[in-house]
Parts: C-alpha cells; sequence; structure tokens
C-alpha cells in the first residue's frame, strides 16, 4: 500500500498497513498565493488582504507578518481599511492548473489550507490589538470576519472545484503553549461559525479535515469533531496526550505527541538515551492506531547554513527507529 491511501484509510478510519510519517512522504500542498503563506523562505510575501509576511533561520521560515507593522488601528474603521482583492478577471482554471502541475497525484494526497480568521485579525491589528478588539468591540469584529470571510470562501470553493484537494488543514494558532488565547466560548462565537464554512466546503467535496492548532488547544477538541476534523496536528506535549489519545481514539488521528522543544531538538544528549525515548513514544502512542509518528530533532535544516553534523546524527536516528520499529505498529 502506498504511502498516500495508507494515510488517507487512516484518516478515514479504515484498515491501514503502517504508521503514517512525513519521513515517507504521502501529501503534497496546493495553496492560492493570495492566502496566508506558511513558509516565507525566499523574502516577503504580501496577500490579497496587503498583510507583508517575512520568515527567518531563527523560526524555520515560518511565515509571520512583517514587524511594527499594524494596517488596523481601529476596529471600528475597517471599511476604509481592509478591501478585498478582485477575482472576477482571474482565469481560475488555469491559475489552478498551473499551481498544482508538479504535483504528484498517483503517490501523495494533495492538501490544500486556509480558515485562519484569528491569524488574519492579529495580522492587520498586532496580536494585542486583536485581543482587544475581541473584548471591546465585539460586533465590529464579527463585522470585519464576515467581509473577509467573502473572499476566504470563494477562494477555497475554487480550490476545490479546480484542485480537487484529498484533505483540507484548517489553519488558525489560537493557544499559546500553556493556554488558549481565549475561552472555548469565544471560540464559538467569533470563529467557529467562519471554520464551519471551510469545513462544510471540504465535507461537501469529499475531502478530510486535518485541524492544525498550535499549543494547548485540547479544549476546542470537541468543537472540531462537530466540524467534522479527522486529524489533529501538532498535538503538543503540553497537552494531555495520553488522555485525549484514550478519549478520542477512533475518532480523531493524532499527529505529534513529542517534544519537539525539548532536550532533544539543542544538543545530541546520549544516543541510547534518544532511542530509548522514541521507542516509548511510539510504545505508548501507536497502540489503538491514529497516530501519525512525527518526532522532530533540531527542526528543518537552514539550506543557507552550513550541515550540523550532531543535528543529522540525531535524525538518522529518528529514521532508524521510525523505518525500523514504529512503521510497523500498525495497532
Amino acid at each position: 500500500m502506498k504511502p498516500k491511501e495508507n494515510y488517507l484509510r487512516m484518516l478515514a478510519h479504515k484498515e491501514y498497513e503502517f504508521v503514517p510519517s512525513m519521513l515517507e512522504p504521502y501529501m503534497a500542498g496546493v495553496t492560492d498565493e493570495l492566502l496566508t503563506p506558511q513558509m516565507a523562505p525566499d523574502g516577503p510575501i504580501v496577500t490579497g488582504l496587503g498583510v507583508t509576511y517575512v520568515g527567518s533561520p531563527e523560526n524555520m521560515f515560518g511565515a509571520m507578518p512583517k514587524p511594527g507593522v499594524v494596517l488596523l488601528e481601529d476596529i471600528t474603521k475597517w471599511r476604509d481599511v481592509v478591501k478585498l482583492p478582485d477575482l472576477s478577471h482571474r482565469d481560475k482554471e488555469a491559475y489552478y492548473k498551473e499551481r498544482g502541475k508538479n504535483v504528484d497525484r498517483e503517490n501523495l494526497a494533495v492538501v490544500t489550507d486556509g480558515g485562519d480568521y484569528f491569524l488574519t485579525l492579529v495580522s492587520l491589528m498586532s496580536f494585542e490589538g486583536a485581543l482587544l478588539a475581541l473584548y471591546e468591540e465585539p460586533e465590529e469584529v464579527l463585522a470585519l470576519l464576515t467581509h473577509i470571510s467573502k473572499f476566504y470562501v470563494e477562494v477555497t470553493k475554487d480550490i476545490f472545484r479546480y484542485v480537487k484537494p484529498d484533505v483540507y488543514i484548517l489553519m488558525d494558532d489560537d493557544a499559546a503553549y500553556r493556554a488558549p488565547f481565549f475561552s472555548p466560548e469565544m471560540y464559538r462565537k467569533f470563529f467557529k461559525p467562519f471554520h464551519k464554512l471551510h469545513c462544510d466546503i471540504a465535507l461537501e467535496n469529499g475531502a478530510f479535515i486535518n485541524r492544525h492548532d498550535c499549543g494547548r488547544s485540547e479544549p476546542f477538541i470537541d468543537d472540531w469533531l462537530e466540524l467534522g476534523v479527522r486529524e489533529w496536528n501538532p498535538i503538543q506535549i503540553t497537552n494531555d496526550c495520553s488522555a485525549v489519545k484514550q478519549k478520542y481514539c477512533g475518532r480523531l488521528v493524532l499527529n505529534g505527541c513529542w517534544d519537539s522543544q525539548g532536550e532533544f531538538s539543542t544538543k545530541l544528549v546520549d544516543k541510547q538515551r534518544l532511542r530509548d525515548k522514541l521507542i516509548e513514544y511510539v510504545d505508548v502512542y501507536a497502540p489503538g492506531g491514529d497516530f501519525v509518528f512525527a518526532a522532530m530533532v533540531g527542526g528543518m535544516p537552514d539550506p543557507n547554513a552550513p550541515p550540523d553534523p550532531e543535528a543529522e546524527e540525531r535524525r538518522e536516528i529518528v529514521k532508524d527507529v521510525f523505518f525500523n520499529y514504529a512503521r510497523g505498529k500498525v495497532r
């Protein structure tokens, strides 16, 4: 069974043959350049809403709003500031055909992403400004998000019409490492209705939903399941991963559960200790299924930096444990 089919069968709650891992790639992304980028390795990227994103080696080139730039100081002035791009003259079929022309659909599941309403609010107003607006001008926030949703939903529908992805990644980090940014009640009021718009499009087109949410976001799991979410990435260890596994196994695939920011991420410790921790990781989370092996040690390599022999040695240990131990732990 190919990694693509194996992964999709896991999401469908069907029998699969081996534990998935991106060490054995099973997906490829197709996105729209007008939406929020995930990575910015080659310099600034400007979205359809006019937000500039940048990346750096320090954050593994993850796209972040350009520091010091606040487009919307006052939420009540959003009608004067936030303009949606005109998509009426776009040759959508040709555009998306070009975006997906190099994807190996036979061997890789096609994924797309979006739905980042909280992060969009942050990108326009700054983190502090967004949180203050939620409390001080809730109706204006909802009006702004409703306006933005016209653009986001149109693009999402176009992607499904022309790209036909297998998986939709709902991207919207709404938690810090130790606590959510807001309560489940606030999530249900401000963001869940917009997330539902996107999830409904995915489900109507036969796609699976993968929820990307860093930090301690386990209070939102039941809401995700109501939206049709099948997978959570990356479930970080600040959540009670074992309890989540016990409660939701059979309903939610856990992609993560590894301490990617701990001792193994920054230095080469005893090789046997790393190997033992990896085996323990697999033995705890693989039983029962619905588990994607996602151990990272030292983050993503910087293509512009000289090779780090210690980091490469750690990665080789991870690969060895995955292919020679974890991969076969289906149940």
